[in-house]
């Protein structure tokens, strides 16, 4: 009751001056802390902005917020949704805020380097360096702390749930497997780049449609990763496919991220409600 009431307060002081949907919507994200939600969040429209998600219920050696890159589309209006992407990146662009760290690969570095312009919201997070051993590698993404970042976006933008998707690279690439994998009710689709997961997970993975990328030539995540996913994926008649550049080592996202046709296949998804 006391959040409604600050809420509704906000939007009466928010119509008082004078102030427009989007306005609005501002104001209660930079008001967010007075209700106890996460953190402020700066909501620039066709812009890329530096933010911290404080995570409701860290795990024990977990830090208590985490840092995440916001890029909301230059014809973002407040009531109209939005499509969203999650963006998880590699093992090398870990850290505790160092933004254009980030912003290395993928595509925030293409809004950031390259001013490009994309029909998503797009959300990159900042994972902990998890250390060098495989297996903390491959967990690194937390798929709590993801989803409880998405609520938190969601809550604060209008998003269209039905087209939210999901892509990373390398570590990124494990944790996009492992988060649809996990919450394929959640995602239109996912983009898993030179990344790997569990064959178990297929019958859940099969419920959305996904095209992974990977180099033919990849010594860091052998390709066979991805091959046994998308292999396990089709004998679970799953909507899945699998491209694969032969002279590629274990850049395989310059060429996917710079593909437009990645995106637009994206876009041709969505959710049944």
């Amino acid at each position: 009751m006391i959040k409604r009431d600050f809420l509704v307060g906000v939007m009466l002081a928010a119509a008082t001056m004078g102030l427009n949907g989007f306005e609005a919507q501002a104001l209660l994200a930079e008001e967010s802390t007075a209700t106890g939600a996460s953190t402020e969040m700066q909501i620039k429209p066709g812009e890329q902005t530096e933010n911290f998600f404080s995570i409701p219920q860290p795990a024990e050696g977990r830090p208590e917020k985490l840092p995440y890159l916001l890029y909301t589309p230059s014809d973002y209006v407040a009531g109209q949704g939005a499509p969203m992407l999650l963006f998880l990146h590699g093992l090398g662009e870990s850290g505790d805020g160092n933004f254009k760290q980030i912003a290395v690969h993928g595509p925030p570095k293409r809004v950031a380097k390259e001013g490009k312009e994309f029909p998503f919201v797009i959300v990159s997070p900042q994972s902990p360096h998890p250390g060098k051993e495989r297996e903390l590698v491959v967990a690194s993404w937390k798929v709590d702390e993801l989803m409880a970042l998405l609520d938190h976006v969601e809550e604060h933008l209008t998003i269209d749930t039905s087209r939210v998707y999901v892509s990373g690279l390398s570590m990124g690439g494990f944790g996009t497997w492992r988060l649809a994998a996990t919450h394929p009710e959640r995602f239109a689709a996912a983009v898993p780049v030179c990344g790997g997961g569990k064959t178990e997970w297929a019958d859940e993975l099969a419920k959305l449609p996904i095209w992974a990328f990977h180099g033919g030539k990849d010594t860091v995540v052998e390709t066979r990763e991805s091959e046994e996913m998308v292999a396990a994926i089709q004998r679970a008649g799953g909507d899945v496919k699998l491209t694969i550049y032969p002279e590629a080592g274990h850049d395989s996202w310059t060429a996917t991220y710079a593909n437009p046709e990645v995106y637009a296949w994206l876009m041709r998804h969505q959710l049944q409600q």
